[in-house]
């Protein structure tokens, strides 16, 4: 079975349509899959949902998707970077799923096992809880959560084998695994595609039967906000 594809418009052709539910990893902009996020701009389908931790930034990311208005909603965890994300939240124009970070990686861990469901205590009490199912366990109230079964799955990844294999690089693992497991078709973008077999299994994060194409790519890896201190004098 072929994985290997040239370029991440090749990756994605005879998968996107309008409607879809989009799972997209990273965190911020640690590991986020801009060139398929670029792709999919330039393929012009609509009406996308994306689960996702944000929307990354007005120019970056998701964010690229908003301004063009091919988002209809966003499952996060977290507005706060992008203006764009907020405007168009506060006017009516995008429809808004505000999940806790943690019910949100378990959601989709959920979809990748096969789980419909769980209970979670987190947002018991909140307006995250409205119109959700209570449930007492113990003396204690939970909620129920749906796990996230995506039509797609879109990954930034460090490196991968030609069998699909994925290595992370340190916080870019992020939601990038959880997101990968729970799409019905996945696509992954990294940095080096290695030889089969040339992979430390016990290094492998996220194994190949989740991924379905790879592509190999140059990243921008823009830094979100970059903080730096005066040099100390001598």
């Amino acid at each position: 079975m072929k994985k290997v594809y040239a370029n991440a418009t090749e990756a994605l052709d005879g998968i996107l349509r309008d409607g879809m539910l989009i799972a997209a990893g990273g965190f911020g902009l640690c590991g986020i899959p801009e060139l398929l996020l670029q792709a999919i701009k330039e393929s012009g389908v609509k009406d996308l949902t994306f689960a996702s931790n944000n929307a990354g930034v007005d120019d970056f990311g998701i964010g690229i998707l908003l301004q063009t208005r091919q988002v209809k909603k966003m499952i996060s965890s977290y507005v706060g970077e992008n203006a764009e994300f907020m405007r168009q939240y506060l006017s009516g124009e995008l429809e808004l799923e505000f999940t806790p970070q943690g019910t949100l990686a378990e959601r989709m861990r959920a979809g990748g096992a096969g789980i419909p469901g769980f209970y979670t205590k987190t947002g018991v009490g909140t307006v995250i809880s409205e119109g959700k199912e209570h449930k007492e366990f113990n003396g204690e109230t939970y909620i129920l959560e749906e796990g996230i079964f995506a039509d797609l799955a879109i990954v930034k990844a460090w490196k991968a084998d030609a069998t699909g294999n994925l290595v992370f690089r340190k916080t870019a693992r992020n939601f990038n695994v959880p997101a990968a497991t729970c799409g019905k078709i996945c696509v992954a973008e990294v940095e080096e595609i290695v030889p089969r077999g040339s992979l430390d299994p016990d290094c492998i994060h996220l194994p190949g039967i989740y991924v379905h194409r790879v592509i190999q790519g140059q990243h921008e890896k823009r830094i979100e906000q970059r903080t730096t201190r005066k040099k100390e004098e001598a």
